[in-house]
């Protein structure tokens, strides 16, 4: 079993940034990969990136390419959101999410362990 849990969430200002930051403890997680989703109020969970524990390799989705970085320190058992250029649209719950299988994957199916999510929100 692996329990996730969340930090970082807040209010920021339109421009502005803020880093979440994902701690796993439990099983051993350096292998499979860890991503982020986010919710909006009325709207389903939805994929925003993920990075491979062992290689590094990310994925994006189109909608933070360029402003959002996933990023992971094996040693921490730790996985970073750095978030720039933050939009009031990128007001959410964030979820952390980690998988035992080392593909990257966008479906929130295929994710087997979820933190408790953090609030995000954007406005002036």
């Amino acid at each position: 079993q692996v329990t996730l849990l969340e930090s970082g969430g807040g209010l920021v200002q339109p421009g502005g940034s803020l880093r979440l930051s994902c701690v796993a403890s439990g099983r051993t997680v350096n292998s499979g990969v860890a991503g982020w989703f986010r919710q909006a109020p009325g709207k389903e969970r939805e994929f925003v990136t993920a990075i491979k524990w062992d290689t590094g390799v990310t994925y994006d989705a189109d909608s933070v390419k360029g402003r959002f970085t996933i990023s992971r320190d094996n040693a921490k058992n730790t996985v970073y959101l750095q978030m720039n250029s933050l939009k009031p649209e990128d007001t959410a719950v964030y979820y952390c999410a980690a998988k035992r299988r080392s593909v990257l994957t966008t479906s929130r199916s295929t994710y087997d362990y979820w933190g408790q999510g953090t609030q995000v929100t954007v406005s002036s």
